[in-house]
């Protein structure tokens, strides 16, 4: 079952999630499917420049390299438009996507559950998509609330040690 804050009903765990192409710059769209094939972890947040926005994503580029090791991709994704996120990812120092969901406004956000309609923007939210494409991981968070990263990198290790034990087997 879904958690719901307010309005905000995300996808739970074992949906299927849905597949999305949005623009990381100007010149390159991103789908979580042309990624490296390897687990996603989606994180919505409301806005570049948003303070809690800026801690969160500094922090997650503090731990990219964690992330990278078990072999996860991150995309963060809000909607606000791809030149405010390249001089935001400019300004924070921030090397992963940042992905604009702004045409149509909130689309993927909507599609994910976690679109806050009344605001135009979408909540905090974290995702993990394995490789099977199946949400294994769906929390929302209130709005001044960074999720840090603990419970990413549980479901990350958890994933990583059912590969190793699918390998072994095999």
């Amino acid at each position: 079952m879904a958690n719901v804050i307010g309005h905000i009903a995300p996808l739970g765990t074992g949906a299927v999630a849905p597949d999305f192409t949005l623009p990381h710059t100007s010149q390159a769209l991103i789908t979580p499917k042309s990624m490296s094939g390897d687990p996603a972890v989606l994180a919505f947040y409301p806005m570049d420049w948003e303070p809690v926005s800026r801690e969160q994503l500094e922090l997650y580029q503090q731990w990219l390299t964690e992330i990278q090791r078990l072999k996860a991709d991150l995309l963060a994704i809000s909607t606000d438009h791809m030149y405010s996120h390249e001089a935001f990812a400019r300004d924070a120092q921030i090397q992963f996507p940042l992905l604009s969901d702004f045409r149509p406004r909130g689309a993927v956000a909507q599609r994910y559950g976690v679109y806050r309609e009344s605001a135009g923007v979408s909540a905090r939210a974290l995702f993990v998509i394995d490789e099977r494409t199946v949400i294994r991981f769906s929390q929302v968070y209130p709005d001044m609330l960074n999720p840090g990263v603990g419970d990413l990198l549980n479901v990350l290790e958890t994933l990583a040690q059912e590969r190793e034990n699918r390998e072994q087997e095999a």
